[in-house]
């Protein structure tokens, strides 16, 4: 009963609701007054056929019955008038009770009840009183690692989910959500829109743009990010409103052919902060292969630090007792200079001309494609569906997973494949494939589920990029807590501010590596950036950090120098 009271409460709350219950009580007044007068005309004219006199209640009776279509054989007039007045109340009643009785019952009361309970279970905000939060429209594999993300970095967040249902499940699952229409202000009033630091919308082209709109009509300050499927959408989602158009697609095929290094021993260059430059390098072949970071003479010959290594897809940070193998990929922090005298003394070793195979000719498959070309890198694109090939001369089509198709397309030679599906059970099965046919091929996928990360490390790919951890990262970057650069899955450069605890101790007294397995790649002050800088150099107020880390390395910097968050 308490429930049915509270429910009641809450539907009388709704302006709209309470006028419909008005308007159903005038119907149903003026269905009363009906019934009054045919009960009074039904007495009187029983009198005057000179019938025994009816009692009142029996006048209702009969008028009701007939209205109702029930039936009136036990009471009948005898009289033409009698029987006229029967029809007028037969067919009056047809009207009022059969067709506009269950319409208006509905339309005023029922429909409105049923939303109203919808609406009072639907999920609420946990702190009405939220503040700075990020506002996120859709829950896909994205918002999932964007919302693993902000919890990391002590950000509040509300998550919009239109099924009640859904929403309450969610509710369920421990997330932040509320349940409402994207396109309803309503929905970002009830979302705090005005007071949050950040809308991300990722749903449609179409939608991200009606969201755009909507919020921008609610306030001009707020800062928009929209993600865009095709490259014509990004002015379009601009003129709607959207500060930042992330096209991810097109992001993670340029990240993908950065990390292809086999076939060269040269230094590839995968991101930089100003001056610093991230770099990886394959040293199959070489001279390095069988001595340890320390016999290597990398930072006394050219100055250049070895700051990790990759082994079939698992990362440690480089120590100098770190011993480099034929399967060694070395991630390198240098100036250009630096590079540049590695690179004189690697490049004569591991020479290839055979193209890369990239398996896929989707939206990420293609922007691998257009790196790889910008960079001069040959390559070949394997494609089952003819109708999506876009370059004939460079297309193979057929199915990756027969061997006749990977033999056409170079398998047995080429230096690299970049599995781009979108489909992560197929990425695991080529990646597994390919492995058996070349044992010394480097392998690169796509992730697009982050749980299926280990997975295609187990399945012999060497790296691993995470569509959900890209573009949550990214989306992360534009609150400025740090700026990131995502090198693989699990793996980033973060600049920083230097923490106030730390301020005024050198490098080597803030322990950072031993502390948290971040390791300091360089330092920076008033706009210059020192590369490699001296484990004695003093860490200056206002001073930035940049720093080499895994994921946990990250978290842990953050929790052990106790850095705030704007």
């Amino acid at each position: 009963m308490r429930f049915y009271l509270a429910l009641m409460s809450f539907f009388l709350k709704s302006p709209s609701r309470r006028r419909n219950l008005k308007s159903l009580a005038r119907y149903f007044l003026a269905l009363m007054t009906l019934v009054v007068i045919y009960s009074a005309i039904f007495h009187f004219l029983m009198i005057w056929e000179g019938r025994e006199q009816p009692t009142w209640f029996t006048g209702v009776y009969w008028t009701l019955t007939v209205m109702s279509t029930l039936g009136f054989g036990d009471i009948t007039f005898q009289s033409d008038l009698g029987r006229a007045f029967s029809t007028i109340v037969l067919l009056s009643g047809t009207v009022f009770m059969l067709v506009l009785l269950p319409f208006t019952f509905l339309q005023f009361f029922w429909t409105p009840w049923m939303k109203a309970q919808e609406e009072a279970r639907r999920p609420q905000l946990t702190n009405p009183e939220i503040f700075g939060h990020v506002v996120i429209t859709q829950h896909d594999p994205v918002s999932t690692a964007l919302i693993d993300r902000l919890i990391q970095f002590h950000y509040s967040y509300v998550l919009i989910e239109p099924d009640v249902n859904e929403a309450t499940r969610m509710a369920d699952d421990g997330l932040n959500v509320i349940a409402g229409d994207l396109d309803d202000p309503d929905t970002y009033v009830r979302a705090c829109v005005k007071d949050a630091s950040l809308i991300v919308t990722a749903c449609t082209d179409e939608v991200n743009a009606q969201v755009a709109l909507t919020v921008r009509g609610m306030s001009e300050e707020i800062e928009i990010i929209s993600t865009a499927d095709v490259p014509a959408s990004v002015d379009i989602l601009q003129l709607a409103g959207s500060d930042h158009v992330l096209q991810l697609a097109d992001m993670l095929g340029e990240s993908l052919a950065r990390r292809i290094t086999a076939g060269d021993a040269i230094a590839h260059v995968i991101g930089e902060f100003g001056e610093l430059l991230i770099a990886e390098a394959t040293v199959l072949r070489t001279p390095l292969v069988g001595k340890s970071i320390a016999e290597s003479g990398l930072r006394e010959t050219v100055g250049i630090t070895v700051v990790g290594l990759w082994e079939r897809g698992q990362f440690q940070a480089a120590r100098p007792e770190s011993m480099i193998t034929e399967n060694t990929v070395l991630v390198l922090a240098a100036t250009e200079e630096q590079l540049y005298r590695y690179n004189s003394l690697f490049a004569i070793y591991n020479q290839s001309s055979n193209p890369v195979i990239i398996i896929g000719s989707g939206r990420v498959g293609r922007s691998t494609a257009r790196a790889l070309s910008d960079r001069e890198v040959d390559y070949c694109v394997l494609e089952r569906d003819s109708n999506a090939v876009d370059d004939n001369s460079k297309t193979i089509v057929g199915s990756a997973a027969e061997l006749d198709v990977l033999k056409k397309a170079g398998i047995e030679k080429a230096p690299a494949v970049v599995l781009t599906t979108s489909d992560d059970d197929t990425n695991v099965y080529l990646a597994i494939y390919c492995r058996q046919l070349r044992p010394d091929i480097q392998i690169i996928a796509r992730a697009n589920l982050e749980r299926n990360v280990a997975t295609l490390h187990r399945a012999g790919t060497d790296f691993v990029m995470s569509y959900p951890s890209m573009g949550a990262r990214e989306i992360v970057n534009f609150l400025k807590r740090s700026s990131t650069l995502m090198i693989a899955e699990g793996l980033q450069v973060v600049r920083l501010p230097v923490p106030d605890s730390l301020v005024g101790k050198t490098i080597a007294e803030s322990q950072i590596r031993p502390r948290t397995g971040c390791s300091v790649v360089a330092t920076g002050l008033n706009g210059s950036t020192t590369v490699n800088p001296d484990p004695m150099e003093i860490l200056p107020e206002g001073g930035e950090l940049i720093l080499i880390a895994t994921a946990d390395g990250e978290r842990n910097f953050f929790l052990e120098f106790d850095v705030g968050f704007d």
